[in-house]
């Protein structure tokens, strides 16, 4: 895997890889209910566009194709968005390479900590990453109860 930039091009395999991973990886921990009010049906690639294009820095894990097979973003506040692997690959170290080059990244820019709202699964990864659990967030999405967990770290 080779780790580069977002391009635009990437933006349809965004959405599969955001869909299959709540489908998949996510529905080990939450039920179809909540995977379906999550992610209810791919992204429409205008939508992906406009998300990726807010001025956050966007990191893909590419294949030999080229292809993308995760992600990771940064918002210039410290804030990691979306974070999510092709369900193929958890556990195959990608998805903390990833994460080693937002980090690098930020400590560059200057930032004091970064913070995220991490699923369950997200929770698990960002826990061996040093980040400390400041409580779980129960919430409402599309009519249905979820949650994730706040979670921060000091750079």
């Amino acid at each position: 895997m080779r780790i580069r930039m977002f391009e635009p091009r990437d933006a349809e395999d965004w959405a599969r890889i955001f869909h299959s991973a709540v489908h998949r990886v996510g529905a080990r921990d939450y039920t179809p209910e909540q995977c379906a009010a999550w992610s209810p049906a791919p992204a429409p690639l205008e939508g992906v566009l406009a998300h990726t294009q807010d001025g956050r820095q966007i990191w893909v894990a590419a294949d030999a194709d080229d292809v993308a097979q995760g992600f990771i973003e940064l918002e210039s506040d410290g804030h990691i968005d979306c974070f999510y692997l092709a369900p193929d690959l958890a556990g195959t170290g990608i998805g903390a390479a990833l994460y080693e080059r937002l980090e690098t990244q930020a400590r560059a820019a200057g930032l004091a900590s970064l913070y995220v709202e991490a699923s369950e699964a997200a929770r698990r990864f960002f826990l061996r990453q040093g980040f400390t659990d400041r409580g779980r967030r129960d919430f409402e999405r599309r009519g249905v109860m979820i949650h994730n967990y706040a979670m921060t770290k000091q750079l």
